[in-house]
């Protein structure tokens, strides 16, 4: 496991450079990180889940916004806009997590650049006390705390060497089997061996009510 969270630090810590060409493709989706400082984007938070659909089926995510609502409401923001949609889980590691959000997977032209992309904005950590176990929802980033954008990983097992260094902000609630075929699909040979052979496709994100998910 060691290893693996090694494998996933040093994918993570994408150079300055890497990130700054990145951000000069700015996607028209989002120019600004969007704020959370009011009473009534936390009620709403709590009664909104994100519909993550997959060629492999749906995932569905509650948000964790008393711990760090200002990732959860950037996260909203995005899927709103339709940010996520098109995109690619482009990194996959079974037991440990699957990771997406990166708008570059949009392009197949891109992939020697992807897991680099970004919303054309940082926002600041919130790390806490929530453990990152399996199904948790937690924000991507390079070595710098504050360099989360919009790229995103699910836990597919006990990652407690991630906790309270990265930001965990939710968890899924339906959907855990989607999970484990995304996350048990067939990688390329070479690197860490993260690489799906066959596009692991976001088709949508959306927020919903709570209340309308059976």
């Amino acid at each position: 496991m060691k290893r693996i969270a090694f494998a996933l630090l040093a994918s993570l810590a994408v150079s300055a450079f890497a990130f700054a060409r990145a951000a000069e493709e700015k996607p028209a989706a989002a120019t600004s990180a969007p704020k959370a400082d009011s009473k009534k984007d936390t009620v709403n938070s709590n009664t909104e889940v994100a519909v993550i659909k997959t060629p492999q089926g749906e995932m569905v995510v509650e948000f964790w916004s008393d711990v760090a609502p200002k990732t959860v409401e950037n996260f909203k923001k995005l899927a709103k806009d339709g940010f996520y949609d098109g995109t690619a889980f482009h990194r996959v590691i079974k037991g440990f997590m699957i990771q997406g959000g990166d708008p570059l997977t949009k392009d197949a032209s891109m992939e020697s650049r992807w897991g680099t992309g970004d919303p054309g904005y940082k926002i600041k950590a919130e790390f806490n006390s929530r453990k990152h176990e399996k199904g948790v929802l937690s924000m991507a980033r390079s070595q710098s705390p504050d360099s989360a954008g919009s790229q995103f990983f699910i836990c597919h097992g006990d990652a407690s060497f991630l906790d309270n260094k990265y930001t965990a902000f939710g968890k899924l609630i339906k959907g855990e089997d989607v999970l484990d075929k995304i996350a048990n699909c067939e990688k390329r040979a070479g690197g860490e061996g993260s690489k799906p052979v066959q596009r692991q496709g976001v088709d949508s994100v959306k927020i919903v009510e709570r209340a309308t998910i059976k």
